[in-house]
């Protein structure tokens, strides 16, 4: 009996080495079939480490900023094919997307200060494979109230995908750090300090109030405002890493990434490598694992009140997790959650298709009223109109009520993505409506793609999958009207 559990186990085990070997195979064959990889692929531009950002001021991380960018015009601009100059290109100098074309380079770190003394100060981190620029609207709004805005660019961001390869969240915090220890040095010790966190930018911003309000000896919030926060992702993204192993023989290193695009957005990486995803990933676990143990210690009341922006469909980040493991948990403490809606009105060719089931079970993690957060939820008046409500429960409250916003859902629009929280329709890049003087080379957010085939200077698959979701915000007066509610709140 002994002698057959051990034959089964060793055919066991054998038929698992040889999945193993067929997945690599397929992995690394799979990727091959891709786009090449680039320069702007292969070049890995390492920035400093955590300890070495620690120990920096504001001025000496813009300079080392400013080394990178230099590297990246340098080794990169005038290296590319010349085939590849006539294309919609990032890092070429005739593309009409080149960032440093634009009065203002948005991938860069910088400070917004308003017109006499500060009466607060926001730092903002954006999301991954992102670029300040994706909170620019955000921070102007800060600003003209008052606020000293500092917007940093983290690690690995802005100047080529590849330099995400080497990256690490370490680096990450540590930039949130010191994004926060510059915002206190422009605004008086007393003053409102908020912290602003879009995607994974979101989860880093939970991390650092977490560390804050752990006796880490770092400077407490007294607002967070996460924009689509990345608290939790895929299960299967803890697995990420396996991706990349094929990358370690030689011949298959797009496996590397989890996806090589072209890269036409001055202001965002379209390709993503696989260290990106499971540093992100690890990311979300700390978050949560901060969480609960604060909550374990009972502290879970020193947090700052969190004012959230969360689409009630959203393929990149769980939802489902911001509403358990941030909301399911927070004491009263002012904090507010507004949710997204899809477009339910069954008048226009999506509102019958919306998936109820996968709307109903996002819904269904809220806590029963009354509830120690206010909720909004941002819908339609009902399903047979455009006009949207905010749905509003008081915390503390068991009812709530219908008020009246202005607003209505786009009848093309089907729901908000993951992309479209921190843009207005009215953004250059993003904007269904851009404003035409907001110009930067090119509008994803309007991309038809009807027509003759070869026609476009672009391959239209990439373009497709890009720029196939709704990258602005129908409801972003809305939002900017609870940020400046916020923002009016007594301190403390």
């Amino acid at each position: 009996m002994l002698s057959f559990f051990h034959r089964l186990i060793r055919r066991v085990l054998l038929l698992l080495v040889v999945l193993f070997a067929v997945a690599f195979i397929w992995r690394g064959w799979d990727m091959r079939r891709g786009l090449p990889l680039e320069p702007w692929h292969t070049a890995e531009l390492a920035e400093p480490g955590a300890d070495e950002i620690d120990r920096a001021d504001w001025a000496q991380y813009l300079r080392v900023e400013d080394a990178l960018f230099s590297r990246v015009e340098r080794d990169i601009a005038t290296a590319i094919r010349p085939d590849d100059r006539t294309h919609f290109n990032r890092y070429s100098s005739t593309s009409p997307v080149y960032p440093w074309r634009f009065a203002t380079n948005w991938n860069r770190s910088s400070v917004l200060l308003p017109e006499g003394q500060p009466v607060g100060a926001v730092v903002l981190l954006h999301g991954l494979t992102d670029a300040p620029y994706s909170l620019r609207h955000v921070g102007k709004f800060y600003r003209d109230r008052g606020f000293a805005v500092v917007s940093i660019r983290l690690p690995g961001h802005g100047t080529v995908p590849g330099s995400l390869k080497v990256t690490r969240l370490e680096q990450w915090q540590a930039a949130a750090r010191l994004a926060v220890r510059e915002a206190r040095r422009l605004a008086p010790g007393d003053a409102p300090l908020h912290v602003v966190g879009y995607s994974n930018g979101g989860a880093l911003a939970l991390d650092y109030a977490i560390a804050a309000v752990s006796g880490e000896g770092l400077a407490r919030p007294d607002r967070l405002v996460l924009l689509s926060p990345m608290v939790g992702i895929t299960p299967a993204a803890r697995f990420t890493w396996l991706a990349g192993l094929p990358a370690l023989v030689p011949g298959f290193g797009q496996s590397a990434w989890l996806s090589v695009l072209p890269e036409f957005n001055p202001f965002k990486y379209n390709s993503m490598p696989v260290n990106a995803g499971q540093q992100s990933f690890d990311m979300t676990q700390k978050v949560q694992g901060g969480l609960r143990r604060l909550a374990e210690e009972g502290r879970l009341d020193r947090l700052p009140p969190i004012l959230t922006f969360q689409s009630v469909f959203d393929f990149t980040v769980s939802a489902s997790a911001t509403l358990t493991e941030v909301y399911g948990r927070l004491p009263a403490n002012g904090s507010e959650l507004v949710l997204f809606d899809a477009n339910l009105n069954v008048n226009n060719r999506f509102g019958a298709q919306v998936n109820d089931d996968a709307r109903d079970a996002v819904l269904a993690q809220l806590p029963a009223a009354p509830r120690s957060f206010r909720t909004v939820l941002v819908t339609n008046r009902n399903d047979r109109s455009s006009d949207v409500v905010a749905r509003v429960v008081e915390a503390g409250a068991g009812e709530g009520a219908d008020i009246e916003t202005g607003l209505v859902y786009p009848s093309d629009v089907y729901s908000l993505s993951h992309v479209a929280v921190p843009f207005p329709l009215t953004d250059g890049l993003y904007g269904l409506t851009p404003d035409p003087a907001d110009d930067f080379g090119i509008r994803t957010g309007i991309v038809n793609t009807l027509g003759e085939v070869d026609t476009f200077v672009l391959t239209l698959d990439p373009i497709l999958r890009m720029t196939s979701r709704m990258q602005s915000n129908p409801f972003f007066p809305l939002m900017m009207e609870r940020i400046g509610a916020a923002i009016a709140a007594p301190k403390g």
